[in-house]
């Protein structure tokens, strides 16, 4: 029986080993660290293959698609959230311990940022692609508005709940900026003020990201990008001009590829001689348009006779194209091609012509 001991029993050698072990604070550590990874993969295992096959039964993709974004960020919650006991338990000088846990809940604070704006954003566009708008303030050319609303939203709340993970004072910081903000307002009035008019243009949808606009200014071009501040216009000498938008919202703006379609009708004003044959000169400027690969043939190009000018008669040929942008190319083909048309078919364009009676008197000598 003395080999039964218990001095001679190596169970009781494990027991032993494995209570000091678990006294240990590194050991306790090293199993929190362990433990919080498990647990968030085992979470992430679950929403990915568990949830999703859910999702995937479902006839909309809005699901699936927020259960891969917000999968992320409850991973490297539960990870963060061990990490953080794990480096309380190794009684490290008191600000190194704070600053390291403020930087765990100021990554996931960041990583949730991201991930709900992302979120956010996917059901915007869903809602505006099976929405029946009607007077529905949600809608394709209103998504600009949602996005920068949404970063700034998401911003503040990013911004208060970071403070509120190092332990600042947020009430009282909120009532400094409040009186700084107040300040900045009537020192900044023209940025604030092209603020207000980004939201304004983006609600009410003048033009839109692609669409040839002109301005009073006298700038024309695509419209590249609309944010709060600024507009962006490309011209056709391919210049990017940014314009307040306090500035473009007090202008009178001529969308050229508003309406139903984006076709634009173009205008040619030519003058012929007195004596001219009018059914001629009809003819020779339709033949010209409809002969044209870059005029549209619906609706049909037409000629109308429009006034009794000082020097000639003049005519005015009507015809459409297909973009805005390629107005001034097509109006060069055609006047050219006119103008040679023209000296074939010997048709007259006048110039100003002036006759000057002189009138003489005898003056006496």
């Amino acid at each position: 029986m003395v080999g039964f001991s218990p001095n001679f029993s190596p169970m009781n050698d494990y027991l032993e080993i494995l209570l000091t072990l678990t006294q240990n604070t590194v050991f306790q550590a090293g199993l929190y660290v362990i433990g919080s990874l498990i647990a968030a993969k085992l979470v992430d295992w679950i929403i990915t293959s568990g949830l999703s096959r859910m999702a995937n039964r479902t006839a909309s993709t809005i699901d699936d698609r927020i259960i891969q974004i917000l999968h992320r960020p409850i991973y490297y919650s539960i990870l963060f959230m061990g990490l953080g006991i794990s480096i309380q338990l190794f009684q490290l000088p008191e600000i190194i311990t704070f600053v390291l846990i403020g930087l765990f809940k100021s990554t996931a604070i960041f990583i949730w940022s991201i991930a709900l704006f992302q979120s956010f954003m996917h059901f915007i566009n869903w809602y505006s692609r099976h929405k029946t708008f009607g007077e529905s303030i949600v809608q394709p050319h209103t998504l600009p508005l949602f996005d920068n609303v949404g970063k700034v939203v998401i911003f503040l709340v990013a911004v208060y709940f970071m403070l509120i993970s190092w332990n600042i004072n947020v009430t009282g910081l909120l009532a400094s900026t409040t009186v700084l903000a107040a300040i900045l307002g009537f020192a900044a009035k023209d940025t604030v003020a092209n603020l207000f008019a980004g939201f304004f243009i983006m609600a009410d949808t003048p033009y839109k990201p692609g669409d040839y606009i002109n301005l009073d200014g006298g700038e024309r071009g695509y419209v590249k990008h609309i944010g709060l501040r600024s507009t962006r216009i490309m011209t056709r000498d391919d210049i990017e001009i940014t314009l307040p938008n306090s500035l473009i919202a007090n202008s009178k703006i001529i969308n050229e590829s508003g309406g139903p379609k984006e076709n634009e009708r173009v205008r040619i004003t030519i003058s012929v001689a007195y004596g001219s044959d009018v059914d001629q000169v009809r003819s020779v400027l339709e033949k010209i348009a409809i002969n044209s690969d870059n005029v549209c043939q619906s609706p049909i190009p037409r000629v109308r006779f429009r006034t009794f000018g000082d020097s000639g008669l003049t005519f005015q040929l009507l015809f459409w194209i297909e973009k805005p942008e390629d107005r001034g190319r097509i109006t060069d083909e055609l006047n050219t091609a006119i103008y040679k048309e023209f000296a074939i078919e010997e048709i007259v364009i006048p110039y100003p012509q002036r006759t000057i009676h002189i009138k003489s008197s005898d003056l006496p000598n």
